[in-house]
């Protein structure tokens, strides 16, 4: 399943990295939380605690939430958020 997952890079996605350990995407309407879950620890080798999803003006947005263990800013990192 392509789920077409972009991440966001606005000045409150930025901040909820850093002080809630969250990264926010937006994703195809398609996309489950299951489905969105397993891709984010299949890509980055992180583990999941909960994912929330937002249909707002037509697009999908999804947060996921990391488990403590696994820093949101790492992963930031890779994909040259931070």
């Amino acid at each position: 399943m392509n789920l077409q997952m972009k991440p966001i890079t606005t000045e409150k996605a930025v901040l909820m990295i850093e002080s809630q350990n969250v990264l926010t995407f937006q994703t195809g309407k398609e996309a489950t939380k299951h489905a969105i879950k397993k891709e984010i620890e299949g890509l980055f080798n992180v583990k999941v605690e909960k994912v929330r999803t937002l249909i707002e003006k037509g697009k999908k947005y999804s947060y996921v939430k990391l488990k403590k263990e696994f820093p949101a800013l790492d992963v930031a990192t890779k994909l040259g958020i931070m």
